[in-house]
C-alpha cells in the first residue's frame, strides 16, 4: 500500500497509463490480425492495404515504448515476408529476400 501522497498519485497514474497501453496494444494486435487474414485470403490488394494501415500502428507502438523497436521492425518484416516483399523504405538485395522464396517454394505474387 502506498503511504505517501506521491506514491498514491503514482498508483493512480500507473493505473491510467496501463489502461491506455492495454488499448494501444490491442489495437496493434487487431491490425496485425487483419494483415494475416488478408494474406490467408489470397487477396493481394487487400493484404497490401492492411499492411499499409498496420505498419504505422506497429511503429507507433515502438515510439510509445509498448514494443521494443526491434520487435516492431520484426513484426513489420514478418508481415511482408509471406508475399516476398520488403518493408517500405528498405533496399531490396538478394540477402533480404526470404530463402524459401529464392528457392521457388513461395509463389511470386
Amino acid at each position: 500500500m502506498a503511504h505517501s501522497s506521491q506514491a498514491r498519485k503514482r498508483v493512480r497514474q500507473n493505473k491510467r497509463r496501463a489502461a491506455i497501453n492495454r488499448g494501444r496494444l490491442s489495437r496493434i494486435r487487431t491490425f496485425v490480425r487483419h494483415v494475416e487474414e488478408a494474406i490467408a485470403s489470397g487477396d493481394k490488394s487487400q493484404a497490401e492495404q492492411a499492411l499499409r494501415e498496420a505498419q504505422p500502428e506497429i511503429m507507433r507502438g515502438a515510439t510509445k515504448a509498448l514494443l521494443h523497436r526491434r520487435t516492431a521492425a520484426r513484426r513489420v518484416s514478418l508481415a511482408c515476408a509471406p508475399r516476398g516483399r520488403t518493408p517500405p523504405r528498405l533496399d531490396r538485395t538478394a540477402a533480404t529476400v526470404p530463402l524459401a522464396h529464392r528457392m521457388g517454394a513461395l509463389p511470386d505474387s
